[in-house]
């Protein structure tokens, strides 16, 4: 059994233009408010082994993080279907699930338990997650206060510790200092060598090569080319090349 079964996924937004807010709007000018549907994803379908890591590749606005947001069940699909079996560990927008006037650690709290973590399990594991953050004394300051580098080094601090048989991850490995990115890419080969099954969204042809066993690249929202991830790599990497 795959670990994610992705089936010939439709997902549609509604785009709305000189939108009407207000009911005195709406009657002064009933025909003002149009609006259009937006296909972000059109029959994509994609099957991840277990122990597998897929890379979803594409230029902004192809539907990436649309996909992994269904696959996190934070979004659904219009058509199509979505299974996933096993405990999932999401790292998405940038602070997602933090309150900000929470700190650092009673935001931990509140981030481990959404994950499904236990207080019993949290504490025992709280010391590695603010360590892993590197965040000092910011840890008991609101995390209103922080830098976008620092609300992903406490995000991502968290959605590793979980202990996931699935990790998504979306485009957050593109922030914060070099050093920090290379500790996340080396945590993320510790999962890959313990079986954990990891799909990341990124614009980099190198991280999907290097990385992932398999990739998608989507493109409009379609499915243009996926397999090996050197392969798909190599090909999008030349097409980003030829567009520019």
């Amino acid at each position: 059994m795959d670990a994610i079964e992705v089936v010939d996924v439709w997902k549609k937004f509604r785009i709305y233009h000189d939108r009407v807010y207000s009911l005195k709007e709406r009657f002064i000018f009933p025909y003002r408010q149009k609006a259009e549907d937006f296909w972000a994803l059109k029959g994509v379908s994609l099957s991840v082994p277990r122990g597998a890591t897929v890379g979803l590749i594409g230029r902004n606005g192809s539907g990436k993080s649309t996909l992994l947001k269904i696959i996190s069940r934070i979004l659904y699909p219009n058509r199509g279907r979505v299974r996933v079996h096993g405990r999932v560990s999401t790292l998405l927008e940038l602070g997602a699930g933090f309150h900000p006037d929470f700190t650092g650690r009673e935001n931990i709290y509140l981030n481990a338990s959404i994950l499904g973590l236990t207080r019993r399990e949290i504490n025992g594991r709280l010391e590695k997650i603010i360590d892993f953050a590197e965040l000092g004394d910011f840890i008991d300051n609101p995390v209103r206060n922080y830098s976008s580098g620092m609300y992903m080094r406490l995000g991502f601090a968290v959605a590793v510790h979980v202990d996931p048989d699935i990790l998504l991850i979306d485009e957050v490995l593109a922030v914060g200092d070099l050093p920090f990115q290379e500790k996340c890419l080396k945590k993320i080969r510790e999962f890959k060598e313990r079986g954990t099954t990891i799909v990341f969204v990124t614009h980099a042809p190198k991280q999907v090569a290097e990385l992932c066993d398999h990739a998608l690249w989507l493109d409009r929202g379609e499915v243009r080319l996926q397999g090996p991830a050197a392969e798909v790599a190599r090909a999008y990497a030349d097409f980003v090349g030829g567009a520019g």
